[in-house]
């Protein structure tokens, strides 16, 4: 039997995933196809890292690690669901969740002094941050708007804030002593293992990462950020804001970024009081109190100190004293500083210039503000759509193009600090890569606090990516921009490989260019202001932000995009787009028993998934299961059967019945396979007699607090019982038989 896996995550996605399932495995075994389930949750990595210390009811497999292996294998057929990418506040309040259900977890080690703390530590890094993705994408990225959306959004066209040319909103960025004006890059001429160290002023050599293997062909990639002129430009960034009578806003990625970002964001958290870190720093530090985990984190524990009232005083009145600070909830006090994975660059600079350049302050008001992205590697990205913005007004997402996107990605390519190969500088120095027979190949002079980091992309992902571009352009007739600056020293060895590497394919009579992102931008916005569609292709970074970006402004959110990811090896991996509002969705449904979270991601996943099955396994009925789920999502769209806003309207559950009413008929009414329409018709004619039933049950349970027994690590029975309210439509389900 041919097995599609379908990953359990976090969140609203999970939440949603126990509403969703159970119909795709009906409609699935009509094809011979089973569903199986792998536990890729925040929750689930925690617990595969310790089974010595549990009991064997709580012991799971390392579902991400059986994943990985299977991602490299031909047969892979996997549904990947928005996951939790866990920043340090994030983990830490799932395993303080975890051993309050009684599970056996050690607590997170700050400051690991012994072995068996490190040993801890090393666990808990291996399940922080970006840790799912990189091991998942065997492939490189195809992600678009599927026809249907563009011609929905267009139809019904989001809001959009109206744009003045007189805004002040601008994005503040280093651009020098940062990643990337400090970056350097070489070709690996054969394989081999690399070593990074520091060396001291005193020839004290020190090994920071003592084994990294490369291949032939591969760009190896460091840099650093100086902590000094971070400070410097965060100080005069402060003062801006202040003066400009603007929102001081900080956007970072501190989740994909797990160990250089965090670190900024703790500069940043300083910068902003100077005073109360020079005069209570050392006392906050003794208590294992950082500010890279934020103000909420400092705001939360401050009180056991002695002297902690004084030090809330101080905080308070700094934020009385200005500048204004963005906020994240303006009624709950929780600013732009307090969580540093509360304010995602990706999704929050799409939405603030979907807002008119503005973000919400103190008093729950729009204004203007200044957005801070210390590095300027992508900085001059948002600047440009800010500019464009300011120039011509807001975008009409009625007829406006869209700019789908092909990204490196593959065999974790451009993982920039998403790995072990990112450190906080102990002392000045020298850190240096140095290859297998100890020559230097990339060197820079540091200073104790400054951020070094390098990244790897092998020879082959980037040859995929520049054949998926051709193959993208081709099938859609495309224009395909490749993001890359010949100033920037990784962009100017990859323009080499895509230049070695296009003559390969036939691009006659198609648009491909090689533009700055600042310029690829500008060119871009150009054309989908005229109603045209560029493919933009890009590195990995640049993927995570334009899969955002530009489906934020064109369609209202990125969850609603086709993300295929054609594993080198043959199989497919298919993403169902981002969960960046999942938490807010989760506190919803657990105070009110409404789900908002919209699964249309995951109709088209699955839709691609059935569609690959079809063709890797030669399933006829899988096709027919992928042409007639299109089709039913196509109705969805237009009968506006998408989770509503407030209770009493369809919430996601709703959706999900009404999706297997619209796929049902659609079954019903095929004529491939007479035996599948037999079938279906009786289940569709059954779903459309019980509909207003079912649509009852549904409604009936919003308004009360639902019970699901956790917030990282659910109870599944409870969240069952809450998930699947109408026992009209669980009993029609299982009458389904062919």
């Amino acid at each position: 039997m041919a097995t599609i896996i379908y990953t359990h995550t976090d969140e609203a996605p999970l939440l949603a995933t126990y509403s969703f399932l159970p119909i795709v495995e009906a409609y699935a075994r009509t094809a011979g196809v089973e569903v199986e389930t792998r536990d890729i949750s925040l929750a689930g990595r925690i617990l595969a890292q310790f089974p010595e210390r549990l009991t064997d009811e709580q012991r799971i497999d390392d579902a991400l690690a059986e994943l990985g292996e299977l991602a490299t294998r031909p047969e892979a057929n996997i549904i990947k669901l928005p996951n939790i990418s866990a920043s340090i506040p994030q983990l830490k309040a799932a395993v303080k969740e975890l051993q309050e259900q009684g599970h056996d977890l050690p607590a997170y080690p700050e400051n690991p002094q012994t072995e068996d703390e490190r040993a801890v530590r090393a666990k808990y890094d291996r399940v922080k941050g970006s840790a799912v993705n990189p091991v998942l994408r065997e492939g490189n990225s195809d992600r678009r708007a599927p026809a249907s959306v563009k011609s929905y959004a267009k139809q019904h066209p989001h809001s959009m804030g109206a744009w003045s040319g007189d805004s002040r909103t601008n994005v503040a960025t280093m651009g020098h002593d940062d990643f990337r004006s400090n970056e350097r890059s070489v070709v690996i001429e054969a394989d081999d293992t690399l070593r990074i160290e520091h060396v001291a002023p005193d020839g004290t050599v020190t090994v920071l990462k003592d084994s990294v293997p490369v291949l032939a062909g591969e760009v190896v990639d460091g840099t650093f950020m100086s902590a000094a002129a971070l400070d410097a430009f965060l100080t005069e960034q402060v003062q801006r804001a202040k003066d400009d009578g603007v929102l001081f806003s900080v956007h970072l990625k501190a989740t994909m970024m797990k160990v250089s970002d965090p670190i900024i964001f703790g500069h940043v958290v300083k910068a902003f009081f100077p005073a109360v870190f020079e005069q209570y720093g050392d006392q906050l530090a003794a208590a294992g109190i950082s500010p890279n985990d934020g103000l909420g984190a400092v705001l939360s524990a401050v009180d056991e100190l002695p002297d902690g009232a004084e030090i809330r005083a101080a905080i308070e009145q700094r934020l009385g004293e200005g500048p204004a600070l963005a906020m994240v909830d303006s009624d709950k006090g929780i600013t732009n500083l307090h969580v540093p994975s509360d304010v995602i660059v990706d999704a929050s600079m799409p939405a603030m210039i979907r807002t008119s350049g503005h973000m919400w302050n103190a008093d729950g008001e729009e204004q203007d503000t200044l957005a801070v992205i210390p590095d300027s590697s992508y900085a001059s990205v948002y600047q440009a759509v800010l500019d464009d913005c300011r120039a011509n007004g807001a975008f009409d997402p009625s007829t406006m193009g869209s700019v789908p996107n092909v990204g490196l990605m593959a065999k974790a390519a451009e993982e920039y600090g998403s790995h072990d190969k990112t450190f906080e500088v102990p002392a000045a120095g020298t850190v240096r890569v140095v290859d297998g027979a100890g020559a230097t190949l990339i060197e820079h002079d540091v200073e104790a606090g400054d951020i070094w980091r390098a990244c790897q992309t092998k020879d082959d992902p980037i040859r995929d990516w520049v054949k998926l571009a051709v193959t993208r352009a081709r099938a859609s007739d495309t224009p395909a921009v490749f993001w890359l600056d010949s100033a920037r020293a990784h962009d100017a060895n990859l323009i080499a490989k895509v230049e070695k590497y296009l003559p390969e394919h036939d691009t006659e009579g198609l648009t491909i260019e090689i533009m700055s992102p600042a310029d690829a931008t500008a060119y871009s916005l150009e054309r989908i202001r005229r109603g045209e569609d560029t493919i933009s292709v890009t590195g990995n970074v640049l993927r995570d932000y334009n899969t955002d970006l530009f489906p934020i402004l064109e369609l209202g959110t990125s969850a609603k995009m086709l993300s295929v990811v054609p594993l080198m090896n043959g199989g497919g991996l298919f993403e169902t787009g981002a969960g960046g509002s999942a938490p807010k969705h989760v506190q919803q449904l657990v105070r009110e028993n409404y789900l908002r979270w919209d699964s249309l991601g995951e109709f088209f996943a699955l839709a691609a998934s059935f569609e690959h099955l079809a063709t890797s396994t030669d399933n006829a009925r899988a096709q027919v299961l992928a042409d007639t789920l299109d089709r039913a999502t196509g109705t969805f769209l237009a009968e506006n059967r998408s989770p509503g806003r407030k209770l009493g309207t369809t919430d996601n559950r709703g959706s999900h019945f009404y999706l297997a009413l619209y796929w049902a008929e659609e079954l019903a009414e095929q004529s491939e396979d007479t035996a599948l329409a037999e079938a279906f018709s009786a289940l569709a004619s059954t779903l459309r007699e019980h509909e207003q039933a079912i649509v009852d049950e549904l409604l009936a349970v919003q308004g009360s607090p639902a019970d699901i027994g956790g917030y990282f690590h659910p109870d599944p029975e409870r969240t069952t019982t809450v998930m699947r309210p109408s026992a009209t439509l669980n009993r029609d389900l299982e009458t389904l038989d062919v």
